[in-house]
């Protein structure tokens, strides 16, 4: 248990963050998993746009590596162009 206040605020800040961090990993996750379905170029070019700055989003708050990001939209891009 922790013995300081700061200790406890930090406890509960942390928990916060990783809710939050946890959520939008799945919702970014999600995306990333329907942009691969999709079958539709239309559709994928533009949902591409999004999905991609949601991963910039989680880079930057680093909630995953940067380099994953970046090959994340790599292969998104070749598969929206191979459509």
């Amino acid at each position: 248990m922790a013995n300081h206040k700061s200790a406890l605020k930090r406890i509960r800040s942390n928990e916060a963050k990783r809710l939050n961090n946890k959520y939008q990993h799945k919702t970014t996750r999600n995306a990333v998993r329907n942009l691969k379905a999709s079958t539709d170029k239309k559709e994928a070019e533009g949902m591409f746009p999004t999905v991609a700055s949601m991963l910039d989003k989680l880079a930057k708050n680093n909630v995953i590596h940067k380099n994953k990001a970046a090959n994340l939209k790599s292969k998104l891009a070749k598969y929206v162009a191979s459509l």
